[in-house]
């Protein structure tokens, strides 16, 4: 198994956001140090709160980064496929390893309104886009009337090596992410048996395509703890403010023993790659939980 880090970019709870971006900054550096597997960011538009969008966070934390695999997520129907695989085009000379896009459908009124996109049609506009995208990384100069109106494109730096697609879905959206994905990626609610039962129906769904995936990931919200109370009371004080909507039983805290066992749970359901993402806020805290993570991944490694 596999453990990355899929990075906090919501920081609402600073008021200074140039704090916010350097505390960003040092996360992935310290996930570097930790010889972590992989490193992603979100994507999210039109917040009233501070978001730090993917693509210059993720030119900037390339520079803290090393050889290991690095990518982002992207809601595909409130991009332009051009414009998406130019900028990918760009990451993906800059990084030193893989690239690797995470892709969504997106949710939210509000979001694709202000972005002047359509909930409706977001199905075939985020299968189109992930099709011109390809397209335009293998070289082609593209051309479409649909949903995106397009006459001969081409960009340039194309991709050094192809980048792997990721698809990020709940069990209805299975059949795309096993049709067109090289890999698939689990919401972060989801219980241990919720893992099994969504891990069980995308595999099918591979079999049937004859498709074999290059990864099945899980986010998790973590804590790395230095002892068992300073576990309780991180967990208990999110539980408390209600962290995300999601269960207790889906966030994942403890000593290296307790978090290397309840990730090795993950794997005996068929998970290949954890991506963490931490529950709190604490710098001090979080880069102290990364160092510990190293020695997680380490005991999760064989598995």
């Amino acid at each position: 198994m596999r453990v990355g880090m899929s990075l906090t970019t919501d920081y609402s709870s600073y008021d200074d956001v140039r704090l916010a971006g350097r505390h960003i900054v040092e996360r992935a550096a310290a996930a570097n140090r930790s010889e972590l597997d992989s490193l992603f960011v979100g994507d999210h538009h039109v917040t009233p709160r501070p978001y730090f969008q993917n693509i210059p966070l993720m030119g900037r934390l390339l520079a803290e980064w090393g050889d290991k695999p690095a990518g982002c997520l992207f809601l595909l129907p409130l991009w332009h496929p051009v414009l998406l695989a130019e900028q990918v085009g760009t990451l993906a000379a800059l990084a030193k390893g893989r690239f690797i896009i995470q892709c969504g459908i997106g949710t939210g009124r509000s979001q694709f309104a202000g972005m002047g996109a359509s909930l409706r049609t977001r199905p075939s506009a985020f299968e189109e886009a992930l099709d011109i995208c390809r397209r335009l990384w293998a070289g082609e100069a593209v051309s479409s009337d649909g949903r995106f109106v397009i006459e001969n494109a081409r960009i340039s730096p194309s991709p050094p090596q192809r980048v792997h697609v990721w698809m990020a879905c709940s069990i209805a959206g299975m059949d795309r992410a096993a049709r067109l994905g090289d890999g698939w990626v689990g919401m972060p609610s989801t219980t241990v048996d919720g893992a099994r039962k969504e891990i069980e129906t995308y595999l099918e769904h591979c079999a049937r395509y004859g498709r074999a995936p290059t990864a099945v990931a899980l986010r998790r919200d973590i804590f790395v703890a230095g002892t068992e109370a300073e576990a309780t009371d991180v967990l208990e004080e999110a539980v408390a403010g209600g962290y995300r909507g999601i269960a207790r039983e889906a966030l994942v805290t403890g000593t290296i023993d307790q978090v290397a066992d309840r990730f090795a749970e993950l794997a005996a359901v068929g998970a290949t790659d954890i991506l963490c993402r931490h529950l709190i806020t604490d710098q001090t805290k979080v880069l102290a939980s990364l160092e510990r993570l190293a020695e997680v991944r380490q005991k999760i490694a064989a598995v």
